[in-house]
């Protein structure tokens, strides 16, 4: 899909993706782009957190579409709002390239440890 990673950090990722029209799959301009982008913000942010000893076994997002994406890029912020040893939470804002909302939504992901390899 495009997707661009800006920065990422455990505490932070930063990634756009690029919409145009119609003539993507999802139904970009009606709220797919940022299910899409929150959904990989969240899972790199998710793994970033957890670092090596953990994993990431399941992801729930529940998003709010605010407005169709215009043409162009989003952006998304995913923020850590919680991490803790079997649960990370994200909470994630999308923005077009006026700066409006496009979505927000909060992301979970539940943590295990690794097995022994």
């Amino acid at each position: 899909m495009g997707i661009e990673y800006l920065e990422a950090s455990a505490e932070r990722v930063v990634g756009r993706m690029p919409v145009k029209g119609n003539t993507q799959p999802y139904g970009l301009l009606h709220g797919g782009a940022s299910c899409v982008l929150a959904e990989s913000l969240g899972s790199v942010g998710s793994a970033l957190h957890a670092g090596l000893d953990r994993i990431a076994v399941g992801i729930e997002i529940n998003a709010t579409h605010h407005r169709s994406a215009t043409d162009g890029w989003v952006t998304g912020v995913a923020t850590r709002a919680h991490g803790g040893r079997t649960l990370a939470t994200y909470d994630i804002v999308i923005t077009d390239e006026q700066d409006r909302r496009v979505c927000t939504a909060r992301l979970t992901c539940m943590l295990r440890d690794r097995p022994d390899t």
